[in-house]
């Protein structure tokens, strides 16, 4: 098994490029100032690096990355991306839209979801995408019906599932038999051999994808050796396929502890594929943009009653981050200015009026006061794209910083802007 290593989280305070912790924090204290909190600041420079990381390792064996939009689907992180040489994975009708807009080529973007409409099908197959990931014989069966109706071929993948278990959280796992997510791997051969058989497919990959934030090695390097061992037994019949999609899933380091290192993620893959002689794509999120976002917001309150415990009230909450209410997920927590004083155990909460809205329980804490600014490490990944307006409150800006200036990418939506689709 390839080595862990410890958190790559960037620290926004202070860059390897030269600027002084001094300097950092008064950005990001210039930025709350300028477009008040909550807001979300993602770093450009950390994604580069992140992609680079992935790309560099592959030394030079054909892939492709496609970046999964529905980490981070804002037009400034996906036109990043799509700049640097990435491929998309779009799972929504509207992300296949983002990456179009963004300059993706339809040949450059993979479609998958487990519950695809007639209507997603029916575009899927007419912009002629890389491949749409077929997950079950009924959908296949419709897919073949769209394009012959369409005259056309459409390009499919086969999402398998091998019954792998990620390690992972339950709620993100998708790699077990229970999971509701693609088809099992020895029920795989004979869908394939009915794919080249149809009129309106072009069998062209095999797709698995076992879960999310995945923290070893193992379970990622045995999914792709089932995988690649289909590809073998399918060539062996003459079905050749041009891809092998492995999926994303590799986990961040969210509270120090280690992580599998993302080059020998690559390699290990490289590794189990090379024999095959096929294309690896690969597709991840988390991996590139989570480290490279903080989630800035205000303290409204503080509060403690005798024999109770010590709440800290800040003006971010499950609308801006849904993480910690969905999974009990950790994120790090930590004042932009340090105050004197030990810290304590505090429960950090936000304003919305449900007791999951809860971003960290018992955690030590620096003392804060009202109006000081924390920061929430690791939310460049499923914080903005998550987040919704209950209560009626407006969705919160996001600002990228690259090379020492800070920019805008989404303004605070206005209450004008949330009603507009009603009536009264």
């Amino acid at each position: 098994m390839a080595a862990t290593t410890p958190s790559t989280t960037p620290d926004l305070y202070a860059k390897a490029r030269g600027a002084t912790a001094e300097a950092s924090t008064s950005r990001l204290q210039d930025i709350a100032a300028a477009v008040g909190t909550p807001c979300y600041v993602y770093d450009a420079d950390l994604i580069r690096a992140a992609y680079a990381t992935l790309d560099e390792a592959f030394d030079g064996y054909p892939h492709a990355i496609h970046y999964a939009l529905k980490a981070n689907s804002a037009l400034a992180v996906v036109r990043l991306l799509q700049g640097l040489g990435a491929h998309a994975d779009a799972n929504s009708l509207g992300e296949v839209d983002v990456a179009l807009r963004c300059g993706f080529r339809p040949d450059q973007i993979v479609f998958t979801g487990v519950g695809k409409s007639a209507a997603e099908i029916d575009r899927a197959v007419a912009l002629g995408l890389l491949a749409i990931n077929v997950e079950s014989p009924g959908e296949l069966n419709r897919i073949d019906a769209r394009a012959i109706a369409q005259g056309t071929t459409a390009r499919v993948a086969l999402r398998v599932n091998p019954d792998i278990d990620a390690r992972s959280h339950p709620h993100i796992s998708t790699g077990l038999r229970s999971n509701k997510f693609g088809v099992p791997i020895d029920e795989a051969p004979a869908l394939f051999r009915e794919m080249a058989g149809r009129s309106g497919l072009l069998p062209v990959g095999a797709h698995v994808h076992i879960g999310s934030q995945i923290t070893t090695l193992d379970p990622l390097s045995r999914a792709a050796e089932a995988v690649v061992a289909l590809a073998h037994s399918l060539r062996d019949e003459g079905i050749h396929l041009q891809h092998l999609d492995m999926g994303g899933g590799l986990g961040i380091s969210y509270d120090g502890g280690p992580v599998v290192n993302p080059a020998d993620y690559v390699r290990a893959l490289v590794t189990a594929t090379k024999g095959s002689g096929l294309k690896i794509a690969i597709e991840p999120g988390r991996v590139l943009v989570g480290p490279a976002g903080v989630l800035l917001t205000t303290v409204v309150d503080v509060k403690q009653f005798p024999g109770a415990k010590r709440f800290v009230v800040v003006d971010a909450g499950m609308t801006e981050l849904m993480r910690p209410a969905l999974y009990s997920a950790f994120h790090r927590i930590e004042p932009v200015v340090l105050r004197a004083g030990e810290p304590g155990p505090v429960d950090v909460v936000g304003p919305i009026c449900e007791s999951t809205d809860a971003y960290a329980r018992d955690r030590l804490l620096a003392p804060v006061e009202v109006d000081d600014l924390l920061l929430v490490r690791d939310v460049g990944a499923y914080g903005a794209g998550m987040g919704h307006t209950y209560l009626r409150r407006p969705l919160s800006p996001e600002v990228m910083v690259e090379r020492g200036d800070w920019r805008v990418i989404r303004r605070r939506q206005t209450l004008d802007e949330l009603l507009a689709l009603e009536t009264e």
